[in-house]
């Protein structure tokens, strides 16, 4: 995974006020923290962020005060109608270090002949990875599987490196047979009066 640079600089202001003002300035309040360091607050360049976040688990490398560190996204909130991202938690990683990351889950290959659908009953995967190599999703092969049939979490190949952090047993992916709709009282008459 490649590492994207961002300019941050020191925020000393804080509350709702400070944030307009910031976002005003094409700016982004964040908060870095991690390893037993105090929080340090920061704005970010709001374009340059919005355009790293694209990548999920995107790994940012922060330049600030002459000091570079690595860090993840933890927390992201956005606008609810614009979708303009308002604030980010931000998580100091090391080169090395292992993190637990939620991964998107990807289906591939036909089900079963019939009408037979696919239902995501988790879109992720809790895994734990070294912070400078998370894979960005793991692709499932659903591949001739039948009404009834379900993926579980411990039997999906992670990646490289990685390895499962959450409920083993947990089913990720189940098909279900398509329910006909039964038809209203209101289209039997119908179908009577012709």
């Amino acid at each position: 995974m490649a590492e994207i640079k961002l300019a941050a600089q020191p925020r000393n202001e804080f509350g709702k006020g400070a944030a307009r003002r910031a976002r005003r300035a094409s700016q982004v309040p964040a908060v870095v923290y991690g390893h037993g360091a105090e929080p340090v607050h920061v704005t970010l360049p709001a374009h340059e962020l919005q355009l790293a976040l694209r990548t999920a688990n995107v790994l940012i490398g922060l330049e600030l005060d002459g000091k570079d560190a690595l860090v993840i996204p933890k927390a992201v909130q956005r606008n609810p109608l614009k979708g303009d991202i308002e604030h980010v938690d931000l998580l100091t990683v090391k080169r090395g270090e292992k993190v637990q990351v939620e991964i998107a889950v990807q289906a591939e290959g036909d089900l079963a002949p019939g009408s037979n659908l696919l239902e995501y009953v988790q879109a992720t995967l809790l895994v734990e990875a070294e912070a400078t190599h998370i894979p960005e999703s793991v692709t499932v092969s659903v591949q001739g599987l039948d009404a009834g049939a379900s993926v579980l979490a411990k039997d999906i190949e992670l990646p490289k490196g990685s390895v499962l952090a959450g409920d083993e047993d947990a089913i990720v992916l189940q098909v279900v047979a398509a329910q006909a709709e039964e038809p209203s009282a209101d289209a039997e008459a119908e179908g009577e009066e012709a």
